[in-house]
């Protein structure tokens, strides 16, 4: 799946950029007709601890699904925000069978 990353108020390392991209391949398995995403990874400028926020939009046909995490790190945001995604992956999918009966 084709991605974009966008990193806002900080720069993000190959590393962080390679882990969000494995997580969300996975998510292949569960639809495989997704068409593109994007990811936005934002560090909030606040004092709490859970400043990390990562969004991600997914286009699948007829529908664009979207989540959104925040939490202490953008890998356990992210984690959040794909499962967040393959639920409703899940849910679009149980939809589009239901309508073809």
């Amino acid at each position: 799946m084709k991605l974009q990353m966008h990193s806002i108020h900080f720069d993000a390392d190959q590393k962080l950029i390679n882990f969000i991209q494995k997580k969300a391949d996975k998510l292949d398995t569960y639809y495989d007709q997704i068409i593109d995403g994007e990811v936005f990874m934002r560090l909030d400028k606040n004092d709490k601890s859970e400043n990390k926020i990562v969004e991600i939009k997914l286009n699948v046909p007829g529908k664009q699904l979207f989540a959104k995490s925040q939490n202490d790190s953008f890998e356990a945001a992210a984690d959040d925000a794909i499962e967040a995604l393959r639920r409703q992956i899940k849910k679009y999918k149980e939809k589009l069978v239901l309508a073809k009966q």
